[in-house]
């Protein structure tokens, strides 16, 4: 019997978590009246972007939502890990999503902190400019 070499293992393991840390984002989001359009949005192709959430506010506003998960707060916590790169990513995926609605209804870009001592959810974290 072959076992898995520890960095499978790890990765795995990081990936549940990841996937978990998306589960409370979805459920606190949720719970705040968001609806939830798609999970885990992706350009095609290599270099483009992923959208953890995309979600619709009861007002019709779109939201774009990436889910950052850590340990602890320190060095700024989840949200403050979403740097300049990632944001340009994740703009271009709400594009590449964008251009497959008849309109463009307003939209905004969140980010959701999941630490083991709770959740942040910053509103209009970044924008496209």
């Amino acid at each position: 019997m072959e076992f898995p070499r520890k960095k499978d293992a790890a990765a795995i393991t990081a990936k549940q978590a990841g996937d978990a840390a998306e589960d409370r984002a979805l459920a606190h989001l949720a719970g705040n009246g968001l609806k939830l359009l798609a999970r885990n949005y992706r350009t095609p192709g290599r270099g483009g972007g992923e959208i953890d959430l995309v979600m619709r506010e009861p007002d019709g506003t779109l939201v774009f939502v990436e889910v950052r998960r850590r340990a602890s707060r320190s060095f700024g916590g989840a949200a403050a890990s979403v740097g300049h790169v990632k944001q340009r990513r994740i703009i271009f995926a709400a594009r590449h999503y964008l251009m497959r609605l008849a309109a463009q209804p307003p939209c905004r870009f969140d980010v959701v902190g999941v630490e083991a001592d709770g959740i942040e959810w910053l509103r209009g974290a970044f924008d496209a400019s």
